[in-house]
This record gives C-alpha cells, structure tokens and sequence, in this order.
C-alpha cells in the first residue's frame, strides 16, 4: 500500500545546498546547520530592489561580488533581499567601509517590499552607520528593549512604531565597540521568536523582545556609502541561557 503525503504538509526547500524539509503553512526555514548566505562566486541567493531601476534599468548595480566579496555599492539606493525567509537563527556578518564612513544596515524579518518611504521593506533594520552599529530602526514593524523612555527619543506627540513620524530609532546599548575605518567588523544577530539580540566585535550592542514579527526574509542596504562584506552566515541558535 503506498501512503501519499498532501504537498499542503510538507515542502521540501533548498537553499545553497542546505536542505530543509519545513510545514507547508510556516513557510520560514529554521537552519539546523551553518551555510553561506554569500558564496563568494554569485548572488544566486539573493534578489536586488532598487527603485531608480524601475525608471532606468541600464542604472549601474547596487550590489556587485568583487574578489570574493559582496559589496553594497551605496548607489543607486536600494536593497539586496533573500529569496528565502528564516526564522530563529544566528546570523554572522564580517564587514567593513573601506574607503569612506556612512551608512549600511542588515534588515530582518524583512516582508513587504518598499514599505516605508517607497524604498525600505517592512522590517526591522539592523544598523551598520558608523558610530551607531547596532541600533534598531522600526520600518512597519515594531520591537521593545528596557528602558524605552532613554533608549528610544520621541518629540511631544510621537509614538513607538514603525511608520512615517514615529519614533522608530532604538539607540544601542555601548560606545566603542566598532573597528576604525577600513578595518573588519563582525556582527552577530540572533532571532528567537520574537527577541532579537546583536553584538558587533564581541560586544552586546542590543536586545529586544516582543517584536512584531518572527520571521522574513533578511536584506542588505545599499545607502548612499560602498561597504564590503567578507562573510554572511546563517546558523542554529545556540542554546538558551537563563
């Protein structure tokens, strides 16, 4: 007797050679091992949005491999997004500005293209600008931390959220934990359930709980500066600590 198994149970996905059989209705990938986000050859993995492309499509890329490296361009503005969403991970960066500081960030639970300003998913960012690495901006979704009166400023009026005129920005929790210019950083991001932590070169640089999403896709900035990344990594969560 041959037992069928629906196809609304069950999707088998493959991502870089990693294989994952997960429920048809969770649709997010949980990684039991450690892959690559980046190859070092390609962006097969990955799939660019970048507005001003929609109007000239001959504009220069945004994101680009350069000797085994995948670096963000900075111009024209936009975003490098994976094809596959993830769900409780520990996701490991190594970058760097190699010419001039500005801004870059890593984007999680990524979903709803062009959700804020017609350019930044519905997210919440990770952020790279120097000096401030490791802050959360709200885009459309939401996340708390202690201390929210210091930690996250509102003018008289604004709320906590995600959209146009609230205060979206949470400050992060060090000073210094950044390499000078031109140097290698490492940031690290867990997502577990609805908490997210983030350390940059060792360093706990953010902790949040109660997000409003627990699961997306994962997106790299182009805005506005070149940063290269020499690593993106994606793995299991370590086991929990009380």
């Amino acid at each position: 007797m041959r037992i069928l198994i629906p196809l609304t149970l069950l999707a088998v996905l493959t991502v870089a050679g990693h294989q994952s059989v997960i429920a048809q209705s969770d649709q997010a990938i949980s990684p039991d091992k450690v892959f690559g986000l980046f190859n070092g050859k390609d962006l097969s993995n990955w799939e660019p949005d970048v507005p001003a492309k929609d109007s000239n499509p001959s504009a220069p890329a945004s994101f680009i491999v350069r000797n085994g490296m995948l670096v963000s361009m900075g111009e024209p503005q936009g975003h490098l997004v994976t094809k596959q969403v993830y769900r409780d991970y520990r996701l490991e960066a190594e970058y760097r500005f190699p010419g001039k500081p500005g801004n870059c960030g890593i984007l999680v639970h990524a979903s709803k293209p062009r959700a804020l300003y017609k350019m930044f998913p519905q997210s919440i960012e990770v952020q790279m600008m120097s000096g401030d690495a490791g802050d959360f901006w709200c885009i459309q979704e939401n996340i708390e931390v202690k201390d929210m009166e210091k930690r996250r400023p509102r003018e008289k009026g604004a709320q906590w959220g995600g959209a146009e005129g609230d205060a979206r920005r949470i400050v992060n929790l060090t000073d210094g934990s950044e390499k000078p210019l031109g140097q290698w950083n490492s940031m690290v991001i867990e997502a577990r359930g609805r908490a997210l932590k983030v350390w940059v070169n060792g360093d706990l640089v953010n902790d949040g709980f109660g997000a409003t999403a627990d699961r997306g896709k994962i997106a790299l900035q182009a805005e506005g500066t070149e940063v290269e990344f020499r690593k993106v990594q994606i793995g299991p969560l370590p086991a929990a600590t009380p």
